[in-house]
């Protein structure tokens, strides 16, 4: 086939473009709508306006309070807000996590243990699937918060979130039983699962949950921070007071009016773009598990986001195999775009047992809201010859 006039972009676990109709939601606030919501004047209380209806729209996507959204800067913000801030709250306190989340998660053990909040990684399984029981078990009577990723930036894999979440709900009420006054919260990333599954926060039995604009065709720069009512948590920026003093700092208007756009976009079209991509993902996943032997699909092949696929592909390097699909008009990448220029293979993997060579083999392809089915035929017999080309050259 012909190379494309225009790249095909399949990292969109790592970004999302920006719909167009949410770029024109936006502009008023990037021009005209300039003032700072805080202002009491005409202007400024546009701008509060624009806030609350963001943060109304969202608060009906989880099917929550509009007091218990939090608008931050990223993901990663509130990743760090979520767990930080809930065991600052509460001094001493343990916490658990699992081997596969998100750095802005992982890399939160050595300052946070080195200030009294020691934490349980509990393992993996092959497949990519906590295992709620190994979660629930890693709970003792310090334990204060859990956090476990809803679906996993890398592999895809969706985790067993209510399942962990009912485990909790006996874990608490022992604890009652037992006259031990000590909350025991649970948190999710939701960063990558935002445009594809149903957040409702009582579905999943969660205390605190994180998403962002950039991974469903928001903008970058924005992300929410739920809170259910109840939560003790400390902030970790002090200023204004803004965000009913859990995030401090002048809100950006346009990101916030620009995710609130995405997020009612994203829930209206979610049924029927996740069955469209789970159908595309299959055909691409068959096309190329035939066409080179050896190759292995990372994690659950059905428990997994309806875009996604990772595959570690033998005898090639992953990131030579990345420059050479661009060079044929494909766009893809190894894993987390979060930890580009770390040399070390991927933990993700590794944690579902991969070799080390394994990992650094990989492949992610993550389809998204743009991917058509001439895109995937075009993928599926590039990357073959692309494969063999990187192979002659040693």
């Amino acid at each position: 086939m012909t190379k494309p006039i225009h790249p095909i972009y399949l990292d969109n676990a790592a970004a999302t473009p920006l719909d167009q109709a949410v770029l024109e939601v936006m502009q008023p606030y990037l021009t005209t709508e300039y003032a700072n919501p805080s202002a009491l004047y005409q202007l400024g209380r546009n701008a509060r306006s624009a806030i609350e209806d963001a943060r109304q729209t969202i608060a009906n996507s989880l099917a929550a309070k509009p007091t218990e959204i939090v608008f931050t800067s990223c993901a990663t913000e509130s990743n760090n807000l979520a767990i930080q801030g809930t065991l600052k709250a509460h001094p001493g306190s343990h916490w658990v996590t699992t081997a596969i989340e998100h750095d802005s998660v992982l890399a939160l053990e050595q300052p946070l243990t080195a200030s009294g909040h020691p934490v349980t990684i509990v393992p993996i399984g092959a497949d990519g699937i906590v295992d709620a029981a190994v979660v629930a078990a890693a709970v003792t009577d310090t334990t204060v918060l859990v956090s476990v990723m809803l679906a996993n930036n890398e592999i895809g894999t969706i985790q067993p979130l209510a399942e962990i979440a009912k485990q909790l709900v006996a874990i608490r009420a022992d604890r009652t039983a037992r006259g031990l006054d000590r909350p025991l919260y649970l948190h999710t990333d939701a960063a990558q699962a935002a445009a594809y599954i149903n957040l409702h926060v009582n579905r999943l039995g969660v205390h605190l949950l994180t998403f962002n604009g950039s991974k469903l065709y928001g903008p970058k720069g924005a992300g929410v921070l739920y809170v259910r009512t109840g939560t003790m948590l400390d902030p970790l920026m002090f200023g204004g007071g803004q965000e009913r003093g859990r995030r401090s700092g002048t809100e950006n208007v346009a990101t916030i009016v620009g995710l609130g756009s995405a997020v009612k976009l994203a829930v209206a079209h979610r049924s029927t773009e996740a069955k469209r991509l789970e159908q595309l993902r299959d055909q691409l996943a068959q096309q190329i598990l035939k066409a080179l032997p050896g190759t292995r699909l990372n994690g659950h092949a059905r428990r997994r986001l309806p875009g996604n696929l990772n595959f570690s592909i033998p005898e090639i390097d992953g990131e030579t195999l990345v420059l050479h699909l661009d060079q044929a008009g494909i766009q893809v990448s190894t894993g987390s775009a979060c930890s580009i220029g770390n040399q070390l293979p991927s933990h993700v993997l590794t944690a579902i047992g991969c070799t080390a060579d394994d990992a650094r083999s990989s492949l992610r392809l993550t389809l998204g809201r743009h991917t058509l089915a001439s895109d995937i035929a075009y993928v599926a017999q590039t990357l073959p010859a692309v494969v063999k080309a990187v192979r002659n050259l040693g």
